[in-house]
């Protein structure tokens, strides 16, 4: 079997390629020069929030931009460092530093690599959006957090990674409040949100960032306002090409196979927060242009990003909505204009460095403030809120285990939360019965047709899926009733029955058996006929007691009656 097929791996760039034209060009190109400079400020910002700096949030969204439009699986979708990996990336590197950052970034990517190549990104859909809500919301809480220092000029040095110590280091500190990098952060997020109203095609943030650079240079110049930091006096900016360094890991084999011991979940859940991220960019993309991207290989294209990134000095990477709502809303059709905007990247990093250096800190402060006012989804948490309390606990509950503990104990106690709401909701729409006497049957089509049960015989009747939690319940009444010689089990709507459903059944069987008594199989569906003939629990109940109507199995029960009452 040829490679191609056994992994799903069909960049569209390549497809794209086959049937390409001047008018497509022409298009991608307009849309990719705008796109990278919708990306200049967003690159810096999140480079410099994520404890590394602007170089490296330049050099990812370049390098990682450029792989991930060459071998992704959408069209249009734009990759780069977004907001929702900061918090991770800055404790990753408190706890670990660079190095760490560097295995943790590798090993994510191949994670990414190895989910795609075994055909898993149809899996991330399965993720219940108010977990996805409620974690971005508590992205956008500590995003918002930490930019209070640079936002109001406040110059600590040592700001506590933790969300509570982080704010009493605040309050403790309201009276080194800069006035002019304070006045200078809040004019940037109102202008950053009065702009989109003014126009839709200047871009708020690069606007924001045009002024207060000449208003801060101006001040700086003429009323020997000094006060406002800048990008250049607290990071140097390289004038060339980013060059291709090895991680300094320790390779002695106790030491290396420990870090990655312990990086591992850092890892999983770098790579588990790019694909969804990545997987739902795309999706909102696919409804915009009416395409379909290959989730498969989107994953494996943002695998092979974040393995090679870290080599050069970046941070993870993934697929970025806004960007890429930015690339189609731009005219942007195919993956060359994800190619032209790293482009664009690429020429401020080697010739505009010195004015890059001269941006000040509290207007990119404001810039992702306004990034995490846009994460934070609050008329979605309205919306979800008046609709469905179970979904608004788990949306609330992941929010804040994100904000005070960290994302992964937060998606795992949302899954579990989502699972256990599920299982309950489930169990109550499942319902198990027993009957005697008389049966109706209107629920199969007939005109309400009361169907008389033979002497000596009992209709078990499970409506719905026969898992764990209902097969308890089954055993459990099983128990409680007085039985009776001849047992039916009605399976018209078990639809699906897992293990301990079996192990239950297969039990409930043989202790019918064992007992004398007879059990007769009624409705049963094709595909749990299957999982049972497996299991071994046809041969045990025997393919003459397996009736595919309740008709049938009642007359097998008469028969069976009828023989008892001669013997």
């Amino acid at each position: 079997m040829e490679a191609k097929k056994i992994v799903d791996f069909h960049p569209k760039f390549f497809e794209c390629m086959k049937n390409y034209s001047r008018e497509k060009l022409s298009a991608d190109v307009m849309a990719g020069i705008i796109v990278g400079i919708v990306a200049i400020p967003l690159a810096i910002a999140f480079g410099i929030a994520s404890g590394v700096g602007p170089t490296e949030g330049l050099v990812t969204a370049i390098i990682a931009g450029l792989i991930i439009s060459v071998f992704g699986g959408s069209k249009v979708q734009i990759g780069g460092p977004t907001g929702a990996f900061i918090i991770i990336i800055y404790g990753v590197i408190q706890q670990y530093g660079i190095a760490g950052l560097t295995i943790a970034t590798i090993m994510a990517g191949i994670i990414l690599v190895v989910m795609g190549a075994c055909r898993l990104g149809g899996i991330i859909k399965f993720m219940p959006y108010p977990i996805i809500v409620g974690f971005t919301a508590g992205i956008a809480i500590t995003i918002f957090s930490t930019q209070i220092n640079d936002l109001f000029g406040m110059n600590i040095s040592d700001v506590p990674a933790n969300f509570v110590d982080k704010w009493i280091c605040y309050v403790k500190n309201l009276g080194s409040i800069d006035w002019w990098s304070a006045g200078m952060g809040i004019l940037s997020v109102a202008l950053i949100a009065v702009t989109p109203k003014l126009s839709k095609k200047i871009p708020g943030s690069l606007l924001a960032i045009i002024v207060m650079t000449v208003v801060a240079w101006l001040l700086r110049e003429y009323a020997d306002v000094t006060s406002i930091k800048r990008i250049g006096d607290l990071y140097a900016l390289p004038s060339g090409l980013p060059s291709f360094r090895l991680p300094s890991v320790n390779f002695e084999t106790g030491t290396f196979f420990s870090t990655i011991q312990e990086l591992a979940p850092v890892a999983f859940t770098i790579a588990m927060l790019g694909a969804i991220e990545s997987l739902l960019s795309a999706m909102v993309a696919d409804g915009v242009i009416g395409d379909r991207h290959n989730s498969n290989t989107e994953l494996i294209g943002q695998g092979i990003a974040n393995i090679v990134v870290p080599f050069f000095g970046g941070i993870p990477a993934t697929g970025a909505i806004a960007r890429t709502m930015a690339n189609i809303n731009n005219g942007g059709k195919t993956p060359v204009a994800g190619v032209v905007h790293t482009l664009v990247l690429l020429l401020v990093l080697l010739f505009l460095g010195s004015i890059v250096e001269l941006i000040p800190m509290p207007c990119l402060a404001g810039v992702l403030v306004m990034v995490a006012y846009n994460m934070s989804g609050w008329r979605t948490i309205l919306s979800m809120y008046r609709s469905s309390m179970a979904g608004t606990g788990v949306l609330f509950v992941t929010m804040l285990l994100t904000v005070f503990f960290d994302l992964t104990l937060a998606i795992e106690v949302g899954l579990v939360m989502a699972i256990v709401i599920f299982m309950k909701r489930v169990m109550a729409s499942t319902n198990i019965s027993v009957v005697r006497d008389e049966l109706d049957v209107h629920n199969d089509g007939e005109n309400d047709e009361k169907l008389t049960i033979p002497a000596r015989t009992e209709v078990f009747e499970i409506e719905g899926p026969f898992f764990f939690g209902i097969a308890n319940k089954f055993e459990e009444l099983t128990r409680e009733t007085d039985a009776l010689p001849i047992r039916i089990v009605r399976m018209r709507k078990v639809t699906f029955i897992d293990s301990t459903g079996m192990h239950n059944l297969e039990i409930f069987v043989k202790s019918s058996i064992d007992s004398g008594r007879v059990i007769i199989l009624s409705g049963v569906h094709e595909n749990v006929e299957k999982s049972l003939q497996k299991a071994g629990i046809v041969d045990l109940v025997g393919k003459e007691n397996v009736c595919n109507h309740i008709h049938l199995a009642l007359e097998r029960a008469k028969q069976l009656s009828d023989m008892m009452a001669h013997v």
